[in-house]
């Protein structure tokens, strides 16, 4: 089976270790949100690739979720000796690396989705790892704060901020003249089956469908969901405060309305939400929180099914045996009958 997942952050890589152990046959292409980049101390610093890279190649610090484990910080605590900024960003020595090796590469002109290709051999995360674009792409959050009314890089506002400064609106600057990187629509077009994992709707998924043509590929295939949203809030995170600038409630419900249809097929929810409901969408409610890998592999497996299942009554065919299904409903679109 070839499966596609949109991906950003800590849920949507742990997702994505779930989803392996869930689908070892499986081919699975990644595409991984580049809104979050930043250049520091004149390194191309990529959290998100680098988040799923690390979590699927056994190299991440499992406790904070994003990082290397047994990380040490000489490099960091001699950069702020020197009085150097940022400081609120850090980075570890062995993290250190990575950056260089990737700023290197796209200094001698090779391109995001190579550099990628690149270190992933080295991690051999088991999926092919694809950024959503070449083209350079930044997060950017506009703030009123004692210096005023001002833009400030995402990170800075996730990271140093903590998101405690309500956002006004959230850009991605670049968005406009950016493609979609080599292999992208290839892979959505022979996708059987697209799984969004729960990863921020906003600032994650939102960003990846920004980029031109990514929305209109995934709107002709089957689309599973997980929702981010558990009970009113968070799984992990500060995803309510960006779905706030953007207007929109801190529900399963809203998010999935965000997302809406043609786009999501499927949807699942955590138990407490299992009134959730849009038309056209088959709606299932599942324990959702990732204890460890065995739950999120549960997690996987059912949106797997469920995409599965969808699929197979698109073609006009019956769900494929062995396939399990939770407790459903599906609300018709609207005028059907």
């Amino acid at each position: 089976m070839r499966i596609v997942s949109l991906a950003g952050g800590i849920g949507g890589a742990r997702f994505l270790r779930g989803l392996l152990t869930a689908a070892p046959d499986s081919e699975i292409t990644v595409i991984g949100n580049t809104g979050d980049d930043i250049s520091l101390y004149g390194l191309r610093v990529c959290p998100d690739l680098d988040t799923v890279m690390y979590t699927l190649g056994g190299g991440i610090d499992e406790e904070q979720g994003w990082g290397r484990r047994q990380e040490s910080h000489v490099v960091k605590e001699e950069l702020a000796a020197y009085g150097v900024e940022p400081q609120w960003f850090g980075l570890g020595d062995r993290d250190f690396a990575t950056h260089i090796v990737r700023t290197q590469m796209l200094d001698a002109g090779y391109p995001l989705s190579a550099v990628t290709e690149a270190l992933c051999a080295r991690w051999r995360p088991g999926v092919r790892l694809i950024p959503m674009s070449d083209d350079r792409t930044e997060t950017h959050v506009v703030i009123t704060d004692e210096r005023g009314r001002r833009a400030v890089h995402f990170q800075e506002w996730w990271v140093r901020l903590r998101a405690s400064v309500p956002a006004e609106q959230i850009v991605l600057v670049g968005a406009d003249a950016a493609s979609p990187a080599p292999g992208v629509l290839e892979a959505l077009a022979a996708a059987d089956v697209v799984i969004l994992p729960p990863s921020n709707p906003v600032v994650s998924i939102g960003t990846i469908l920004q980029i031109k043509g990514i929305r209109e590929a995934l709107e002709g295939k089957t689309v599973v969901g997980v929702s981010p949203i558990v009970g009113g809030a968070p799984v992990r995170g500060m995803a309510d405060a960006c779905l706030t600038a953007i207007g929109v409630e801190t529900t399963a419900q809203a998010v999935l309305e965000l997302y809406g249809t043609p786009l999501v097929d499927g949807w699942l929810v955590a138990e407490e939400d299992a009134g959730v409901a849009l038309g056209g969408v088959e709606v299932e409610a599942r324990p959702l929180i990732m204890h460890d890998v065995g739950s999120a592999a549960a997690i996987a497996r059912a949106a797997l099914d469920l995409a599965v299942r969808l699929a197979g009554r698109e073609a006009g065919s019956p769900a494929p045996p062995g396939s399990r299904t939770g407790e459903s409903r599906t609300v018709p679109e609207e005028g059907a009958r």
